[in-house]
């Protein structure tokens, strides 16, 4: 297990020669994943807690072999052979009384979508939208809400847009079409794929084959769904509408406009766009206010 010296999280002994080893091996690994990268991987699973997948193993359970295990799955991703298991499906109340389903990764997965994570985020965040606030590094709701306010007084109409069942929906295809965007490693673009194509185990053990959409839980889920939304919404809203202001909190998003007039044609113009790329603005959930 780790050890806590001082304050610090000490890597065990096993992993650290583990380590000394990496330059003697590392021309046989197709994929150049460093071990440190999957050790800060594991610290922040590890930080962030959260339940067990499929395999009911808890982070905890883990460490007990802790060294052997991070090795394992450095050694599988390195070399292309990783697999994800399973995301276990769990349902959650919501406040209007109906339920979401979250896909919870295995420990070790989570760790693996954190790797993937920690090499894409870099790459991707700079070209990000100033006015996306979901799931980036010093960005929060509290954030784009004070942002809205204040711009509810510069435009007199607001469309509030839902969009229907988005985690849910997002075409696979078309998500690996953006990531070979933003980045051309073969090995970020193999596990995104499979993480995107890892089968849903129900509390039955039924499994079920996505083809579609990224589970809500998953480590990686919240950045590819603003890549998505970066190409399909954020960057088109600028060209097309270079005077209107707009926030995205994830797929909760809030548009500007200085009329009902111009409101509406906006929103018809965002369904169209949506619908381009396989999705659906809710027809009951979005709004326009003035």
């Amino acid at each position: 297990m780790e050890v806590e010296r001082r304050g610090r999280t000490v890597q065990p002994k096993c992993w650290v020669n583990c380590q000394r080893q990496e330059e003697r091996i590392a021309e046989a690994k197709p994929f150049e994943i460093p071990k440190r990268q999957v050790w800060e991987a594991y610290r922040r699973v590890k930080a962030n807690g959260g339940a067990a997948g499929v395999d009911a193993r808890s982070i905890a359970e883990f460490e007990e072999h802790l060294g052997d295990n991070l090795y394992k799955l450095w050694n599988r991703l390195s070399s292309g052979s990783y697999f994800p298991p399973p995301v276990r499906l769990c349902e959650i109340p919501k406040d209007d009384g109906r339920k979401r389903t979250l896909g919870i990764p295995t420990v070790s997965d989570r760790i693996a979508q954190t790797v993937g994570k920690l090499a894409l985020e870099p790459k991707v965040e700079p070209k990000f939208d100033p006015d996306s606030y979901g799931y980036r590094p010093g960005k929060s709701a509290k954030e784009a809400i004070g942002v809205a306010r204040q711009r509810c007084w510069k435009y007199n109409w607001v469309i509030d847009v839902d969009i229907k069942g988005f985690f849910d929906y997002i075409d696979h295809q078309l998500m690996l079409e953006i990531a070979r965007k933003h980045t051309t490693e073969k090995w970020q673009l193999l596990y995104i794929e499979r993480w995107l194509k890892a089968p849903a185990q129900d509390s039955q053990g039924t499994l079920a084959k996505l083809t579609k959409g990224t589970p809500q839980g998953g480590v990686i889920s919240p950045l590819l769904a603003n890549m998505f939304l970066h190409e399909t919404f954020d960057q088109w809203m600028r060209e097309q509408f270079p005077t209107l202001a707009f926030e995205r909190y994830a797929d909760d998003i809030v548009v500007h406009c200085y009329t009902q007039k111009q409101a509406r044609y906006v929103l018809t113009c965002i369904r169209s766009r949506f619908a381009q790329y396989r999705l659906e603005v809710h027809p009951e959930k979005t709004s326009l206010w003035g």
